[in-house]
């Protein structure tokens, strides 16, 4: 298999076996999608799961086929970089429920039509129960690391607590082990913001008689959502040097100015619209409800009777937990917090908070001291 990051091997995988899900249901027909990166080893024992976040996917170090952007993560995985795909087998699968390929709202349910609003909600613990059938699939009975940030790091984690022999460490980037009320709040506004949109239909604007029938269903309310949510993943520092209250200069060259109305004036209004409209060509609107709820629903402790701690009782997994200054979505203390229950467990962990001006979404830029720290913990 080769290792270059950009001929990466794509691949699905069937599950022969419904899937149990938290909600008690068994989902049959279960379709993993998922990339690999590097060559598994004999032994495979140098296998690296990288969990992906909330509109992440499986093309962490290759290119998008829709966007025909570069990986998610590429400057982290690929051969020689932190992640090394020439000593390590790198696997990425696209998570239940979303829109890449795997079992999600726009895949066919039972009778032939997709789900839609039918899907069963689900949580980051059957995410993971898909990771560790498709773990099982590959023969990998034990990772070198489980990987994640944000969403990926709640994965992570939920890996290391719920199948403890499965993973020899975890790696947990500007991550929690539950959802603040404040969180919750701002994936509310998201949902609402798809559910408001005529297009969405209850969530049936796949069919034919559909009203958003030649479009993609819900665009103005996904493009919303992701708008709110974006905000989240700055920092104001962040916002104010990159953009102040710079003007928009004109589509003919023109100088910014006020237009006494309410077209995007202001930089960080065109950056906002950009960001809302080009997600909208990659994701499935059914998809982000599902997602943003199985993250609400996230409570480490609340899954091992109410001690974070008690999660993870029987790891054996050795730790790397990291924070950013300046992410208010996922702060420090929630890091810390995870950190502290791994010590009264005694299970081997590090902490570190990296000063990055980018907010959350610092462990998807440059900060290179990141790169440092993924390094030397992987290649333990």
């Amino acid at each position: 298999m080769a290792s270059d990051p950009l001929l990466a091997a794509s691949h699905v995988l069937d599950l022969t076996e419904p899937l149990p899900l938290d909600g008690g249901q068994q989902l049959a027909g279960v379709r993993l999608a998922y990339e690999t990166y590097g060559t598994l080893a004999a032994d495979k024992a140098n296998a690296i799961l990288i969990c992906h976040a909330l509109t992440g996917d499986q093309y962490v170090a290759s290119r998008h086929p829709l966007t025909g952007k570069p990986g998610w993560w590429a400057r982290m995985v690929g051969p020689g970089k932190p992640i090394d795909t020439d000593r390590f087998f790198v696997v990425c699968a696209n998570v239940l429920g979303s829109c890449m390929g795997s079992t999600g709202p726009a895949s066919p349910a039972p009778d032939g039509e997709p789900w839609g609003m039918r899907f069963p909600v689900i949580t980051i613990r059957d995410m993971v129960r898909g990771h560790i059938a498709l773990l099982d699939a590959l023969g990998i009975d034990r990772l070198h690391a489980a990987v994640g940030g944000s969403m990926g790091g709640m994965q992570a984690l939920s890996l290391a607590a719920n199948f403890p022999d499965r993973t020899a460490a975890a790696l947990v980037i500007a991550s929690t082990a539950r959802h603040s009320a404040q969180n919750i709040a701002f994936h509310e506004v998201g949902r609402q913001a798809i559910m408001a949109d005529p297009k969405w239909c209850d969530g049936d604007y796949y069919s034919a008689g559909a009203e958003g029938k030649g479009g993609k269903g819900p665009e103005k309310g996904l493009a919303l959502a992701r708008m709110a949510a974006h905000i989240t993943y700055l920092s104001e520092a962040g916002m104010h040097e990159k953009f102040g209250r710079k003007l928009q200069v004109r589509p003919d060259g023109t100088p910014g100015s006020k237009t006494f109305g309410f077209d995007a004036d202001f930089q960080v209004e065109s950056y906002l619209r950009y960001q809302g409209l080009s997600f909208t060509d990659r994701f499935d609107a059914n998809s982000y409800p599902y997602i943003t709820r199985a993250m609400d629903y996230f409570d480490l402790a609340e899954e091992h009777g109410g001690h974070l701690a008690d999660a993870f009782a029987q790891s054996t997994a050795r730790f790397c937990l990291v924070s950013f200054d300046t992410d208010w979505l996922y702060p420090t203390s929630e890091s810390r917090a995870i950190t502290h229950a791994l010590n009264a467990t005694g299970c081997p962990v590090s902490f570190v908070e990296l000063s990055a001006p980018f907010g959350h979404d610092s462990f998807l830029l440059d900060v290179p001291a990141l790169d440092r720290v993924v390094r030397g913990f992987i290649g333990q």
